[in-house]
């Protein structure tokens, strides 16, 4: 496997790409858009692209490596792809890293089909070996309730499918769409909203013809301003074929702005390489929303990755899903936001965890977003309080929720009341008026 195979071709040991609820059309590898009045292929998929330069590991991912993986150089740790190559997705890896806990061994033979196992060896490097409840472990190694469908959950809880005006784009909102590029990612976290995608059916994987319907729906909708890709996720494609899309979508008059959304950065910052920063800066306005869960995965690496991005002009927004056991307190969402703000980038959303099934021993009640957000507003600048969102079910969209801060009206003043709980009295006539 080579960097051009990442995130778009089969990978070895047999996991063979199946169709899911969307149609593979053929693998026909990308083709550059014509400059100089002809269309060319990139490089061919045996042509590797010159490796990034090694960069040194922090001190205790770099003892996880010397421990675990004795026989890798630092320039292999380095190598996004390597890291790829040696996912750990099955028992015997989990086990030869992690004291697995009798549920985590249950839940990991019994899972057949389902959302796979997929951890990288440096993401790995971050989890604690012998704690069961350690907050990372829980978003990545399953448990047995993820076999346990309850009420209100559902394979497809926000009917994306049922959006999909050709196979790969959600079309939702009036003015935007959700590209699904890949359906292939660097480590599947146990309450991933598309688990449908990837959980029956092996690592799927989309194609130039499929993207060419995608891209053809936006060139045929002048109300779509933004484009939004995602998957799986898109950064585990190869240079190449991620600016193959962005190029072809750029070219598009009314698409205003771009953006991904990717969870990379954190759990694969050696993908985040000065060529990929530089091929994205090409294709501004460029935004790209980040997947954070806990604050132990801002580590020098991230930050490093995060600064490279930020460096390149593209603003960077984090998007946190609210989970049991790994971010539901005041105190670890403070860390977390506060340190988002240390590397650049602007915590944007906290997701009510969907209710996708198999999901209700990690999803916590609307009242414990609320709290949560209740517990930074006022105690850390408004630039690190995220805006806590359900995401409808049905296809009703995001819809935001916030603490209540309005008491009520008192005459020509409404009563407000501040993140201590004080109330206030604001003048405001002009709405007495208007009722009038």
């Amino acid at each position: 496997m080579d960097e051009h195979s990442c995130g778009s071709e089969p990978e070895p040991g047999g996991y063979r790409p199946i169709v899911a609820s969307l149609t593979v059309l053929d693998n026909t590898p990308p083709i550059l858009p014509p400059r100089n009045g002809n269309a060319r292929r990139r490089r061919s998929t045996g042509q590797r692209a010159r490796a990034p330069g090694a960069e040194q590991p922090s001190p205790i991912i770099d003892e996880f490596r010397r421990n675990f993986y004795p026989e890798a150089t630092i320039e292999e740790w380095s190598d996004w792809r390597w890291q790829l190559r040696k996912r750990i997705r099955e028992l015997d890896g989990l086990e030869r890293i992690f004291s697995l806990s009798t549920d985590e061994h249950s839940a990991v033979e019994a899972l057949g089909g389902r959302l796979p196992v997929g951890i990288t060896p440096y993401y790995a490097a971050l989890i604690d070996r012998s704690d069961a409840d350690d907050p990372l472990r829980r978003t990545m190694i399953p448990l047995p309730g993820e076999f346990i469908t309850g009420p209100g959950e559902a394979d497809d809880p926000l009917a994306e499918d049922a959006y999909m005006p050709v196979p790969g784009l959600v079309h939702r909102y009036p003015d935007r769409v959700l590209f699904l590029v890949t359906n292939f990612c660097a480590t599947y976290c146990r309450y991933c909203t598309r688990a449908r995608l990837v959980g029956q059916t092996g690592e799927y994987h989309f194609n130039a013809r499929q993207y060419e319907e995608g891209i053809e729906y936006i060139r045929s909708h002048p109300q779509i301003r933004d484009v939004l890709l995602s998957g799986g996720d898109p950064l585990t494609m190869s240079d190449d074929r991620i600016e193959w899309i962005l190029s072809r979508l750029h070219d598009i008059q009314h698409v205003e702005f771009l953006r991904i959304g990717s969870k990379i950065p954190v759990v694969l910052p050696q993908r985040i390489t000065p060529a990929l920063c530089n091929m994205l800066r090409r294709y501004h306005p460029f935004w790209l929303s980040i997947h954070f869960m806990h604050p132990s995965e801002i580590t020098p690496e991230v930050a490093r990755a995060c600064g490279r991005l930020a460096d390149a002009g593209i603003p960077l927004g984090a998007q946190i899903v609210l989970t049991r056991g790994v971010n539901d307190d005041v105190d670890t969402m403070k860390r977390l936001v506060l340190g988002l703000l240390r590397i650049r980038v602007r915590p944007y959303y906290i997701y009510q965890c969907d209710p996708i099934a198999g999901s209700a021993h990690l999803r916590t009640p609307i009242e414990k977003g609320l709290e949560i957000v209740s517990g930074l507003r006022g105690y850390v600048t408004g630039y690190a309080v995220p805006t806590f969102v359900v995401d409808a079910p049905g296809g009703g969209g995001k819809i935001p929720i916030y603490p209540e801060t309005l008491a009520g009206r008192d005459g020509e003043f409404v009563v407000l009341r501040n993140y201590e709980g004080k109330t206030f009295r604001y003048y405001d006539p002009e709405t007495q008026v208007s009722r009038g």
